[in-house]
């Protein structure tokens, strides 16, 4: 029972953490659009950690989107791209160095026909996948990784 608590504590947590820092980001205009740099997106290198990231991830980036409203199809399909970052992440927890790969490629995947389809962003989907994935390199690969190596020596205490 204690482990269940702690994995319910423990996504509670970064589900919070995701909301305040997007929060953040959108406040700076970084939340949204064509180049987004989510600094709650820093969190998903987290399920490399413990599993209780993955529903954490999934429920911080659906109250968030709905919070700095967005349409209804983008709180879905965004959020399910925050979800299957995570399982990709927590797929790949033995190799800690491609933590940040996951997140990236399904944002730079799913979010350019956000923005295309349910935006109607103009631009080519191959445009808004490199601008996207510009800013989840910048989010993942870079915060995020900074993230991981500083959580690395706690990592004991994570589960």
């Amino acid at each position: 029972m204690k482990k269940r608590t702690l994995l319910i504590t423990q996504a509670a947590m970064i589900a919070a953490l995701y909301v305040i820092l997007t929060l953040v980001a959108n406040a700076m205009g970084l939340a949204n659009m064509a180049v987004q740099v989510r600094f709650s997106e820093a969190l998903t290198v987290l399920p490399a950690f413990t599993p209780a990231a993955i529903p954490g991830l999934f429920l911080g980036c659906l109250i968030s989107n709905i919070l700095i409203g967005s349409l209804p199809l983008d709180i879905v399909f965004g959020s399910m791209a925050t979800l299957l970052g995570a399982l990709g992440t927590y797929g790949l927890r033995k190799y800690p160095k491609l933590s940040p790969v996951p997140p990236i490629l399904s944002n730079a995947i799913i979010v350019p026909w956000i923005l295309m389809k349910i935006y109607e962003f103009e631009g080519s989907y191959w445009y808004f996948m490199i601008t996207v994935g510009a800013g989840e390199i910048i989010s993942c690969g870079i915060l995020g990784m900074l993230l991981f190596y500083g959580l690395t020596p706690y990592k004991k205490y994570l589960l």
